[in-house]
């Protein structure tokens, strides 16, 4: 029996490549700075775990309805009402164990063999194979460190004349792994380009409310032709307890109804209450966390750049800086794999590489500042020396 194509086609995730090599050396004895993976170093919200544990005391560990509680649902559009002046209706999301089943079921239902959705390149690593297993291919768009990472509208229009099978225009602000955001302007843009061809607009805004300057806009401010995803791992470092949502247009829902039904039966149900403590409770941990945060990134740009690395536009949002490094890469052929493993070989930082995002980000390394102040210090004090020591 051999390995279906669909499967066989996926590829590697770089940044658990590089993690799991870092483990590797972990169980060695080898002290490692772990700056590859996106995930927040906080705990969970204390009023998060007691509504959960408050859950299990009540007995709620049974199924849920299999688009999630209508309390989460309902919380879920008080959040949007208050943060972004739009109206959802509870019967429009579907709760997940996690965003990445919400793709899953999102590009299962809307998506045939041979179609097409735009994504920028750089984007977030898996969106390719989510986007494959469907049946689809991506259509990408080159969006360029001078001009922070974001679409060009006038690219996106490009794209349209010459590729006849586009379904979506796939956006993430702010973006991994750029941390970069996208302008109010061109997000409106491209809304009002997506409804002139009939287009759906899939918007990953997993990172909103983890912004330092400027402000993130939902896609729901400019259009309904949109699917929202969205989740708790990154805003109330919620990783582990795998909860995520998704937001679509009513004629979508039944189908991802069904899907859910089908693929997941129901989300956990402890997770959810904790959800919703999330949402109603949690402002004064959230709020701590991102000044944390702030202040790290402040940090490792400051150091960067005292290094020589030219941050032409610094990131704004998230907890990535996305570092051009072609000039170190040049010594392994231009690939920032082998240079994340060198990196990782000599100074004992798991770093991500650029590649792993798309070849417009060839040549460039992933830092996460989702770690403490003394661990980016030592990695800082790390990469300086082997900078020093590779010149």
């Amino acid at each position: 029996m051999s390995i279906s194509k669909r499967c066989s086609g996926l590829t590697p995730f770089l940044v658990m490549e590089i993690l799991e090599a870092a483990q590797a050396m972990e169980r060695n004895g080898e002290s490692i700075i772990h700056m590859e993976v996106g995930e927040p170093d906080f705990d969970t919200p204390a009023c998060v775990k007691r509504a959960s544990c408050e859950a299990l005391d009540k007995g709620h560990t049974h199924y849920t309805h299999s688009l999630g509680l209508i309390e989460l649902r309902e919380a879920i559009c008080d959040d949007y009402r208050e943060r972004y002046g739009v109206t959802i209706d509870p019967a429009n999301i579907a709760i997940t164990q996690g965003t990445s089943p919400a793709m899953l079921a999102l590009f299962s239902a809307i998506l045939e063999d041979g179609d097409q959705i735009i994504t920028s390149d750089p984007c977030y690593a898996c969106y390719d194979n989510f986007i494959s297993f469907a049946g689809a291919e991506q259509v990408k768009i080159p969006v360029y460190e001078d001009d922070a990472f974001q679409y060009r509208v006038s690219a996106i229009r490009e794209a349209l004349k010459v590729n006849n099978n586009i379904k979506a225009i796939l956006i993430n602000s702010p973006a991994n792994p750029t941390g970069t955001l996208l302008s109010k302007e061109r997000m409106q843009a491209i809304a009002e380009l997506a409804e002139q061809h009939d287009l759906w607009i899939i918007s990953d805004e997993i990172y909103h409310g983890l912004v330092y300057e400027g402000q993130e806009h939902s896609i729901l401010e400019f259009t309904d032709r949109a699917f929202v995803l969205n989740g708790f791992s990154k805003l109330y470092a919620m990783t582990g307890w795998r909860l995520g949502y998704l937001i679509a247009p009513p004629e979508f829902m039944r189908t991802l109804q069904t899907a859910c039904q089908n693929f997941f039966i129901s989300p956990n149900s402890m997770a959810q209450w904790g959800g919703v403590a999330a949402l109603k409770e949690a402002e004064p941990d959230v709020a701590r966390m991102k000044r944390i945060y702030n202040e790290r990134r402040l940090y490792i740009l400051d150091r960067l750049i005292g290094m020589g690395f030219d941050i032409k536009h610094a990131p704004t949002g998230a907890f990535y800086v996305l570092v051009n490094m072609r000039h170190l890469a040049a010594k392994f052929d231009g690939s920032s794999l082998k240079l994340a493993y060198d990196i990782l070989e000599k100074a004992k930082i798991g770093v991500t590489p650029g590649i792993d995002f798309g070849e417009g980000a060839e040549g460039f390394i992933r830092f996460s500042y989702a770690t403490s102040m003394e661990n980016i210090k030592e990695g800082m004090d790390r990469l300086e020396h082997y900078l020093e020591v590779s010149a």
